[in-house]
């Protein structure tokens, strides 16, 4: 069995048996890949149809995002601005009613005074001051009190 055709027969015959397995044994992947290829391009040519309308979409959904969002801030600002000037009444409202009872105290007092000076009796008035000119009599000087 030292002859070399018998091994060079053997050697070739193995590889040609390994070839053929291996063959068989790719031609089923080679399926798939293929099959997964066809499925890749099917993916890609729907993302290049649907892929730019959705990029449309998301920067418009953003600009519209961004109106929205200034409309909010001027809104808010104009609130704001409401606030100030309602708080500002509500101390200028404080201010008068202060102002008012200050007032009202005043006029109080005042109807008050006018009121015992209208009750008090003017009889009393004229009978203390007429008193006062009883009890006030002038000095008699010598000439008079000579004369009498």
């Amino acid at each position: 069995m030292i002859d070399p055709l018998f091994w060079l027969g053997l050697s070739l015959f193995l590889v040609s048996f390994s070839l053929f397995a291996v063959l068989l044994v790719t031609i089923p992947t080679l399926q798939e890949v293929a099959k997964a290829a066809r499925s890749a391009e099917k993916l890609f040519d729907t993302l290049n149809r649907e892929f730019p309308p959705t990029l449309e979409a998301i920067r418009f959904t953003g600009r519209e995002v961004g109106e929205l969002t200034d409309e909010i801030n001027q809104g808010i600002n104009n609130a704001t601005g409401i606030v100030k000037q309602v708080d500002q009444g509500l101390v200028n409202a404080k201010q008068q009613a202060q102002q008012v009872q200050q007032s009202s105290r005043g006029l109080a007092a005042g109807v008050k005074a006018a009121w015992k000076v209208w009750r008090t009796p003017r009889n009393k008035d004229v009978k203390i001051s007429s008193q006062r000119h009883k009890s006030f009599q002038p000095p008699i000087s010598r000439d008079e009190s000579q004369d009498n």
